[in-house]
């Protein structure tokens, strides 16, 4: 899609910046989800100004077709665009164009009408317990200093024990988890929710180990997990140091940091875990999230099923 140095006009540029901000002060968004509407709204208006044959203003929007949506939806699909992306970024200008007919700038009928792109029905693709363990011991951690393998096993080890996106596995601070009695964490998640989720003791021991061969002053108001240099962790280092455990184990290319995530869920219901307490655990704002794994316990249980049945 083609970009212009001025994708809207003064007007347009200073509303979308205000909604940007009530996103994040009012509505408590994640930074994460800012960040991505404001670049799929970006987006719009740089295909706006280039259908429009000009910078977009606010009464160029302000009766926005479902026909104009749906030339953006497919030019973001021919650049590679698929059905999640596409349904957020319709999201991100559906949330815009209300915010600007609340107070009287625009009609966001057009946008209401437009029905979103069918999403692909994905399941997630857990570890097994077997391969989970072996991925979050220290055993397994293939990092050559001692303290970076203790430190990458306590992350994964919080991943998989109690639940956490990574994110808020590295947001945790010098202060979270300093004691054998600290059994129970709050953890802030996505929209600035808060929930209370359980650290089991391995999980303990682990952040114990790894606080004990830190090179580095863990300040209790400073950030937990540390980068090689001493700085914060990035996820991205993360991410590869999983990755090379994948490839040393022959897991899936699915086995990310997340997944591990996924498996705490999909282990917990296997176990008779009930959805509404997982939902807990998760910070699922919706039932509907969390039932997705039914989905992966189901599909698990088919495959013995086809595998040790004798008439199957």
């Amino acid at each position: 899609m083609q970009e212009f140095l001025i994708p809207a006009k003064p007007d347009l540029q200073a509303a979308r910046e205000s909604w940007l901000k009530m996103l994040a002060r009012e509505r408590r968004l994640s930074p994460k989800t800012v960040e991505a509407y404001e670049r799929d709204t970006r987006q719009f208006l740089h295909f706006l100004t280039g259908h429009c044959g000009g910078s977009p203003g606010i009464s160029d929007i302000a009766d926005l077709r479902p026909a104009d949506l749906r030339g953006f939806l497919a030019a973001r699909r021919n650049a590679g665009a698929g059905a999640r992306t596409l349904g957020r970024g319709l999201a991100g200008i559906r949330s815009l164009l209300r915010f600007l007919e609340r107070r009287g700038l625009a009609n966001a009928a057009g946008a209401a009408a437009l029905r979103s792109p069918r999403q692909p029905k994905s399941l997630p693709k857990p570890l097994t317990a077997s391969d989970a363990k072996h991925v979050v011991s220290i055993e397994g951690q293939l990092a050559e200093e001692p303290w970076i393998a203790a430190r990458n096993a306590a992350v994964l080890t919080l991943l998989y024990g109690s639940g956490l996106r990574i994110s808020e596995a590295l947001g945790l601070a010098g202060a979270d988890l300093a004691s054998a009695a600290d059994t129970v964490l709050r953890v802030t998640g996505k929209g600035g929710k808060t929930r209370l989720v359980p650290v089991l003791p391995v999980a303990l021991r682990a952040i114990a180990e790894y606080r004990r061969l830190c090179p580095y002053h863990l300040d209790p108001k400073g950030l937990l997990f540390r980068g090689a240099r001493g700085g914060p962790l990035n996820p991205a280092i993360v991410q590869r140091d999983m990755a090379k455990l994948r490839s040393a184990l022959n897991l899936p290319d699915t086995a990310t940091p997340h997944a591990l995530r996924h498996s705490f869920a999909t282990h917990l219901l296997g176990r008779g875990g009930d959805l509404r307490t997982i939902q807990e655990l998760l910070g699922h704002a919706s039932l509907s999230t969390t039932q997705i794994y039914t989905g992966v316990d189901t599909a698990r249980l088919l495959e013995i099923y086809e595998q040790a049945h004798p008439r199957a």
